[in-house]
């Protein structure tokens, strides 16, 4: 026995043993594989998915679980109407999870223009790769003030008098593109060929012709309007998070950068003629000389010179360097091109499909011209054309091009007393629901022109979200509208069409806006 006070643990050999290899620390890495480490971290990151998903679905309708990480990506790189269809019917909210991005969507009226009309909350994100075409520092992307203030500077770009200016281009498109269509069908004797394509090609090339005048080489538009196809392509709800190398996504930015090139180009040129005091034949032409106005003013405020109050401008604009016009512009082409294209799809389809409102388009068109057909297109014209007019607007009710507009959420958003959408989220107002309420449009899934013009159609302003409202509202609704009212007045006049009907016919496909299923099969012939 020892009489010294040293603890007896001091004298203990089982402490050093707790680091031996046979110790506690060896005996509970035994066996543990790195395979093992992988697989305890993927279980856990699949449990934290999963809790992180409930979490923010709360009380929102939606699937009970996730499939782990990506969710229903592949059902968002094939989109089908069917299973948007069944999101709306769900509920007035609804949810899924895709990668790291949680999506709310509203069916309701009400629901949507609550998401359109809260600026405080929300703001545009379009869709997932919007950022990656247009950049990071595109307009559309501002909030708040700086928005409104850019906004202010565009809005004199489709004025009624600034459209009246463009309309000359818009004819010699349509005259262009008209005898393609005829030398098509010639050429393939009349067999019924699907005609998206060629409608997509032909609203490419009224936009550019619009937006840019003829800075821009027929082979550039041509170019444009092969590849814009592959932009459009890569508009799914949701990507990858990263650009992988000959993705969809990787292709449409190859694109987007050839199309600001492009506008780029076409800004410089635009400069130099409006300064040597050239006419506006483009919007292109009119934003640059409303920027070249805004400078002389602004240079002679800064020398002290009297300036009559009749020479401000009615918006004094900064500069704006070739590439920011060029970027803008481009969004113009962005927001226009796959929705005029899905209408005019769709707009040539009906009509073919109903002979008796054909032939009143053709009337009327016909009589606002004293029966010459070589009346050229004037805004004084277009606004006699009350019943064509009738025509579009039902066709954008009936098949509205853009069925959801996809919104930011900048800052927790109590939606309902029950259902807050976190920061970060994507919500979704959707606009087909709206269009397709028999409360405003009684029969609602048939196509009648006459109820906006002895119906009740006009005054449904809560329902009419085919441009959206609030603040982001479509600012070209107007040239929209006036440009397929103008195609078909033409279209009536100068040729005769057929369309062979499939079972997919009237079968909606989702590419970033909504088309004919079967690509819509048309024949045309000239009219005698």
């Amino acid at each position: 026995m020892t009489g010294s006070f040293v603890s007896p643990s001091a004298d203990a050999t089982i402490s050093p043993q707790l680091f031996a290899p046979a110790g506690l620390v060896a005996s509970i890495l035994d066996g543990f594989t790195v395979w093992k480490l992988i697989l305890t971290l993927f279980v856990g990151a699949v449990i934290y998915d999963q809790f992180k998903y409930h979490y923010l679905k709360g009380n929102i309708v939606g699937p009970a679980y996730k499939i782990p990480f990506m969710g229903p990506f592949l059902q968002s790189v094939n989109p089908k109407f069917t299973e948007y269809k069944a999101k709306w019917d769900s509920g007035e909210l609804s949810c899924v999870s895709v990668f790291h991005k949680f999506v709310v969507i509203a069916s309701t009226r009400d629901m949507s223009r609550k998401i359109f009309n809260s600026p405080g909350y929300v703001k545009p994100c379009v869709v997932d790769a919007a950022h990656k075409l247009l950049g990071k520092s595109n307009w559309v992307f501002l909030d708040g003030k700086e928005h409104v203030e850019y906004r202010k500077g565009l809005n004199g770009l489709f004025t009624r008098q600034a459209l009246s200016s463009y309309l000359p281009r818009a004819e010699e498109v349509f005259d262009e593109y008209f005898k393609r269509f005829l030398a098509k069908s010639a050429a393939t004797k009349h067999t019924p060929t699907p005609w998206m394509p060629d409608f997509r090609e032909l609203m490419t090339a009224l936009s550019c012709r619009t937006f840019v005048g003829y800075y821009m080489s027929d082979e550039a538009v041509q170019k444009v309007a092969d590849d814009y196809y592959l932009i459009t392509a890569a508009l799914e709800l949701v990507n990858f998070p990263i650009i992988l190398p000959f993705t969809k996504t990787w292709y449409g930015k190859k694109a987007a950068d050839m199309v600001l090139e492009e506008f780029s180009k076409c800004t410089a040129k635009s400069k130099a003629r409006m300064a040597a005091g050239g006419e506006v034949t483009c919007i292109m032409d009119a934003w640059v000389k409303a920027q070249q106005d805004s400078a002389k003013y602004r240079e002679k405020i800064a020398q002290g010179i009297q300036v009559d109050p009749s020479e401000k401008p009615p918006q004094v604009l900064r500069d704006f360097s070739d590439f920011e016009i060029a970027q803008t512009v481009f969004t113009f082409l962005f927001a226009s091109q796959d929705a005029t294209s899905a209408a005019s799809t769709w707009l040539f389809q009906l009509m073919a499909d109903r002979p008796e409102i054909l032939d009143k388009v053709r009337e009327e068109n016909l009589a606002v011209r004293n029966g010459d057909p070589s009346v050229p297109i004037s805004m004084e014209l277009l606004e006699q054309l009350t019943y064509t007019r009738a025509v579009v607007k039902e066709t954008l009710r009936y098949r509205p091009p853009v069925i959801m507009v996809p919104y930011l959420v900048k800052k927790d958003f109590p939606i309902t007393d029950k259902i807050t959408v976190s920061k970060g989220s994507m919500i979704i107002p959707s606009v087909w629901p709206a269009t397709h309420d028999e409360e405003a449009y009684p029969n609602a899934d048939s196509f009648e022109p006459e109820r906006w013009i002895t119906g009740d159609a006009e005054q449904q302003t809560k329902n009419w979200l085919v441009f959206g409202t609030g603040p982001h509202y479509c600012l070209g609704q107007t040239y929209a509208q006036l440009s397929l009212m103008a195609m078909i007045g033409k279209a009536s006049m100068e040729m005769d069409w057929e369309h062979t009907a499939t079972p997919l016919s009237e079968d909606i496909k989702v590419f970033a806006t909504i088309f004919p299923q079967d690509d819509c099969l048309l024949t045309f012939r000239p009219r005698a």
